[in-house]
C-alpha cells in the first residue's frame, strides 16, 4: 500500500497525516499522543460523523443502533470484535440513533441495527439486521474495492 491516510483521532478529532503503509504500527495522535486505534468502535455524534466523513480517508463502518433494540444489543459484541479484526484498515463507529436521530434520519435509517459502509464519505454498501463478527467482516472485505 502506498501513498498517505488521513486518519480522524477518537479522542481529540485532530485529522492525522499517515503513511499508508505504517498504519499498522500502532499510530499515535500528533496532537494528544492517544493511540489512534483501540480495536473498538468509536461513538459519533453528528459533528464527529461529518468530520470522520469530510476528512478521514479509511473507509468507515457504522453501526445505527438503539438502545431499546434487543438485536442491537445482541450485535454489539460482534461489532466490538470485528474493529479487532478491521482496523487498522477500516474505522468502526456506533451512532446512537435516538440521541443523533437528525444523522439517522439524514442518512435514511429506518431499521436497527442497520450497518453502513462508506468510503470516500460516501456509502458504498449497507445492511440491516443482526450479523455474527465472521460474516460482517467477510461482507466488508468484499464490499470494499481494491486498494
Amino acid at each position: 500500500m502506498t501513498g498517505t491516510e488521513i486518519v480522524i483521532c477518537p479522542d481529540c478529532a485532530t485529522a492525522n497525516r499517515l503513511p499508508a503503509g505504517r498504519l499498522d504500527e500502532a499510530p499515535k495522535c500528533g496532537r494528544c499522543g492517544k493511540p489512534l486505534f483501540a480495536a473498538r468502535p468509536v461513538a459519533l455524534d453528528g459533528a464527529g460523523f461529518d468530520r470522520l466523513m469530510r476528512l478521514g480517508t479509511l473507509p468507515v463502518l457504522v453501526d445505527y443502533w438503539a438502545g431499546w433494540c434487543g438485536p442491537c444489543r445482541a450485535m454489539a459484541p460482534q461489532f466490538e470484535a470485528a474493529a479487532a479484526e478491521l482496523e487498522p484498515r477500516v474505522r468502526l463507529a456506533k451512532v446512537d440513533v435516538d440521541a443523533e436521530a437528525a444523522l439517522a434520519a439524514r442518512q435514511g435509517i429506518q431499521s436497527m441495527p442497520t450497518l453502513a459502509l462508506y468510503q470516500g464519505g460516501r456509502e458504498i454498501a449497507r445492511r440491516s439486521g443482526l450479523i455474527d463478527r465472521a460474516s460482517l467482516v467477510r461482507w466488508v472485505q468484499s464490499a470494499l474495492p481494491r486498494r
